[in-house]
């Protein structure tokens, strides 16, 4: 138990060394842990089912540079139970954030894949996309991403906009990275409504080396979200959003190239820490790298089945036993056109931050 206090200070001290004085009274120590287990039991030609049981962490330091400038430096580390090795994933946690009061920029370590505990496993992907758009246990399998980030939040008006660096472009590899945009903006028709829009853009390539094919997957589209009365209810949403894909795995070879279209429908009720929610997926020749494939139109086997349906509904339940721990369990159930699967997730995040007192150089 004394380990942790010894290193703390430890870190203190070594700051207190190259921090401007004028900001070591603005250093705030930060734990962000992640525990899952997600069993995901599917015998459909889409999707293979998966279970991912590990734990997720990053500690980092936040050293306020001024009012709108912080440095944040730490480790991020990724732990697969029954891994062999310590750490699946080691990284560093590098960014530097500048800020106002409704808008923030990142270069570095950009934020995404932190789960939040209470929004259930529909909304669980690295940047809360729609599941056709990315798939949501990403925020497990690649929990860490570097890059650039521009956020904004305004109470009306909400947007997050990123691009994140995958693979660099090698004698040996292509370049892969991933973008995206997701944003609402609030309008007043009588009940709390919110234009809605998503995009997502997967990008194999790079002009240093000749490495395999260039190719582009994207999909994306504007929705509409409206908050009904909550009558029984703490809340009720419901939502609709239009999809447009596009899949070109080659652009050498267009000829198989393809254009998708998809309605994606959700209705989400809450009361005293639980939440149903009921999905309903209606698609003709959508395919979207690094989309949820139980929706796309591309079987696993390559066969392209042209018009697809799919159905979700799911049960919710999440604790907070203290301040800094949430807890969320989740079952699901599945109808993948004529395959009737399931799953179930458990999620807890403990998360809080400690300010430093960090020792004043003396001159």
């Amino acid at each position: 138990m004394q380990f942790l206090p010894r290193v703390l200070l430890a870190v203190s001290v070594a700051v207190s060394q190259i921090v401007p004085a004028a900001a070591q009274d603005r250093i705030n120590f930060v734990v962000d842990l992640t525990f899952f287990g997600d069993n995901t039991e599917f015998f459909n030609p889409w999707r293979d089912g998966e279970t991912l049981l590990g734990t997720e962490g990053r500690l980092f330091l936040d050293i306020d540079l001024g009012e709108h400038v912080t440095l944040r430096g730490g480790l991020f580390g990724a732990q697969r139970l029954g891994d062999q090795h310590n750490f699946e994933i080691l990284r560093p946690v590098l960014a530097l954030h500048v800020k106002n009061d409704f808008t923030r920029f990142i270069i570095g370590s950009i934020e995404s894949g932190a789960q939040q505990v209470g929004l259930g496993p529909d909304h669980g992907g690295p940047h809360g996309l729609l599941p056709p758009l990315q798939l949501t246990s990403l925020a497990f399998s690649r929990p860490h991403e570097a890059g650039l980030q521009w956020t904004f939040d305004t109470g009306r008006f909400e947007q997050d906009t990123w691009i994140n660096w995958q693979q660099l472009n090698t004698e040996q590899n292509r370049e892969l990275f991933d973008t995206g945009v997701r944003g609402r903006l609030a309008i007043d028709l009588g009940l709390p409504v919110w234009l809605s829009y998503q995009f997502h853009l997967v990008h194999q390539g790079g002009q240093l080396f000749n490495a395999g094919p260039v190719g582009d997957s994207w999909s994306g589209g504007p929705g509409l979200i409206v908050e009904l009365p909550a009558g029984v209810f703490d809340r009720q949403t419901v939502e609709a959003h239009g999809l447009v894909s596009r899949d070109v795995p080659d652009r050498v070879a267009i000829d198989t190239a393809s254009t998708g279209f998809g309605l994606f429908t959700r209705y989400a009720a809450e009361k005293a820490g639980w939440r149903a929610h009921v999905i309903a997926w209606r698609a003709r020749d959508f395919v979207k790298r690094e989309g949820d494939t139980n929706y796309a139109s591309r079987r696993e086997d390559g066969r392209l089945v042209s018009l697809r349906h799919y159905f979700e509904a799911g049960l919710t339940r999440t604790y907070y036993p203290a301040e800094e721990v949430g807890l969320e369990f989740s079952a699901r159930a599945h109808r993948v056109d004529i395959h009737h699967d399931y799953s179930f997730r458990i999620l807890a995040k403990v998360d809080f931050e400690m300010p430093l007192k960090v020792p004043r150089r003396t001159p």
